[in-house]
């Protein structure tokens, strides 16, 4: 069970969006919030990103070619060639379609920089665990060597923004989407296994990861803190302490959550009667599975799966 896929998977509600954006200096570009999580790729050339609330989210970062940003809650920012170069929206840039995806153009006639901007649409109304712990911006350069894969995806990319041929309108969507997985996994495998602390601790500890991996795979199970704890290795205290302090709830609540993840995507994903949805989330009756689902969402599944298919 890949539990990095299964829980962005369970948080995602549409394919991403993304642009291709064309500066030279000088040149600045502010970027409203999104619902979802923002990401840039530096294709050419250099910027800097500005935080709108440089209190709350830092100093500006300077990107390079080949640089990865990902802003987990989709805050609003700026791009820029220089700090101090006043920022415009993007209804003052030039905007042209195309395939595989339309080009925002601005700036003046100076250095070039070129980027593929856009947002993962994720469910940011019950975040996953996971991706609650992630830094509010995560910088991700791939030169000299680093993350080979994440850096084997930035140059396909750019390839095939660069000069599209046949296939490209399928291809780069498809990288697009791969990108957010490469961006995580580059991200928790460079934490530190000596320091490393909630999920990027607990998805390599020997007595959390199997616990996860077996919510994750067989939600249906009546599990207990006493039988995740016999698959830990560990006293029942034990365990309850150490699962809570990786995954920031106890054992139970993470089930609960888990659970009614994989229901709500049953729901919007699937034409299953409301009986085997109930079953396949370790819920003895329809009836016990309504209550559980409402008090999670507010709302019945049956509402919950026509307000779904409408959207």
């Amino acid at each position: 069970m890949d539990i990095l896929t299964e829980a962005l998977a369970s948080m995602r509600t549409a394919h991403p969006a993304s642009v291709r954006t064309e500066g030279r200096a000088p040149w600045a570009l502010r970027l409203p919030p999104v619902a979802g999580a923002g990401f840039h790729v530096v294709l050419y050339g250099t910027c800097w990103l500005i935080p709108v609330d440089p209190a709350a989210a830092g100093e500006p970062v300077p990107l390079s070619p080949g640089d990865v940003v990902f802003l987990r809650d989709g805050r609003g920012h700026v791009l820029a060639d220089h700090p101090d170069t006043p920022p415009v929206g993007a209804e003052s840039c030039r905007v042209d379609g195309g395939s595989p995806i339309g080009t925002l153009t601005l700036g003046g006639d100076g250095a070039r920089t070129s980027l593929l901007c856009g947002n993962y649409h994720l469910d940011q109304g019950r975040p996953h665990p996971m991706v609650r712990q992630l830094p509010a911006l995560i910088h991700l350069p791939t030169r000299h060597g680093r993350h080979p894969e994440l850096a084997a995806a930035v140059q396909l990319l750019g390839a095939e923004l660069e000069n599209p041929r046949i296939g490209s309108v399928g291809i780069v969507p498809a990288l697009i989407d791969s990108l957010l997985l490469y961006v995580l996994r580059a991200w928790f495998e460079d934490q530190p296994a000596a320091t490393a602390a909630g999920w990027a601790a607990a998805l390599r500890d020997a007595a959390v990861a199997p616990a996860l991996t077996a919510i994750h795979e067989a939600p249906a199970t009546a599990w207990t803190v006493e039988s995740l704890a016999d698959r830990a290795g560990l006293s029942r205290a034990a365990f309850a302490r150490r699962f809570t302090s990786m995954v920031g709830e106890p054992p139970m609540a993470y089930l609960t959550r888990w659970r009614m993840t994989t229901a709500a995507r049953l729901l919007r994903e699937s034409e299953a009667p409301l009986t085997a949805v109930a079953a396949q989330t370790g819920y003895g009756s329809e009836y016990a599975f309504a209550k559980a689902f409402k008090r999670e969402f507010g709302q019945a599944p049956g509402g919950y799966r026509r307000e779904a298919r409408a959207a």
